[in-house]
């Protein structure tokens, strides 16, 4: 089949290539988004997908509103299939009814739970112990279209959602590859998702990222592992942004928020329990466990973080 991907982070790279890899369908063209500025001097950056095709020279399309700027190139395209992962943008029913075998989607987690844009990190966020990949028939909804194959993951302790996107990544490139040979082979059958199951999930923002002491020792370690590359938790302290990449739960008690340690160890008080902070960051700063921070650091005991 001749295949276009549409996918933009690096979580939808491995996907591609296994595609390109097997050699039984063909990679007509890649959709992505457009160059984004990163960085302090807001440096256009162009997507891994794009990276990655272009290196493998394929024709990328880019395009910041696909449903307005991409209809007439993806009909000239005449694909048989279409595979979105991670794409980021909503796909118009024009666009859905262009190829003959439709629009599948690689989406991580086992619908219909965790529909939307930050599956990983509320499945790590929520204690969840089960994820997975799911591959569905794309309609104008989100994520609510028939499930072709799911495939379930354990999350492992302490693995934050960095760790837990490449391993996704793996699952969902063989994942694909198995839809693909059941639809080829006419054999895929489409199971409608429960309604009554379905949740949802938001895009993230650097607010939702800062601690909030008032929950248990348990759910901020949680929320610490969920947040982890980006948008990374941050909380606070004299003055000072402070960025918490690990930490570990104790046992102490306290108002939430209150500095119970803060000699060799940094220990915080929450609703219920304490966290032990490992590796901190001052804004613009190194990495540096909680003992390095604190020798360069002072924070006094007693002391409450909002």
């Amino acid at each position: 089949m001749n295949v276009v991907y549409l996918g933009t982070p690096e979580f939808s790279v491995l996907p591609l290539k296994s595609i390109i890899d097997l050699g039984k369908d063909k990679i007509i063209a890649v959709c992505t988004n457009k160059d984004k500025p990163v960085g302090r001097k807001k440096i256009p950056t162009p997507s891994p997908v794009k990276v990655f095709a272009l290196n493998n020279g394929i024709k990328v399309f880019e395009y910041d509103k696909i449903r307005v700027e991409g209809v007439n190139d993806l009909k000239a395209l005449k694909p048989d299939i279409m595979i979105t992962c991670a794409f980021g943008q909503i796909l118009s029913a024009e666009i859905l009814d262009i190829p003959k075998y439709g629009v599948i989607n690689i989406h991580a987690s086992l619908l219909p739970k965790y529909r939307g844009a930050s599956p990983i990190q509320a499945a790590i966020k929520n204690g969840e112990t089960e994820t997975g990949i799911t591959i569905m028939r794309t309609n104008v909804g989100i994520d609510d279209g028939d499930i072709i194959y799911a495939k379930s993951v354990d999350i492992l302790p302490n693995e934050t959602a960095g760790e837990l996107f490449e391993r996704l990544s793996f699952v969902g490139a063989e994942s694909v590859l198995h839809a693909l040979d059941l639809i080829r082979e006419n054999k895929a059958e489409y199971t409608p998702q429960d309604e009554k199951k379905a949740t949802f999930t938001k895009m993230i923002k650097k607010s939702d990222a800062k601690i909030d002491w008032n929950l248990s020792a348990d759910e901020v370690v949680n929320s610490i592992r969920a947040f982890n590359p980006d948008p990374i938790a941050w909380a606070e302290i004299n003055g000072q942004i402070i960025n918490v990449f690990n930490a570990k739960v104790a046992y102490g008690n306290g108002a939430p928020g209150e500095v119970l340690n803060a000699k060799k160890t940094l220990e915080i008080a929450c609703r219920s329990g304490s966290l032990i902070i490992e590796k901190v960051q001052k804004s613009g700063g190194k990495i540096l466990s909680s003992k390095e921070f604190l020798c360069g650091f002072r924070i006094e005991v007693g002391k409450i973080i909002e």
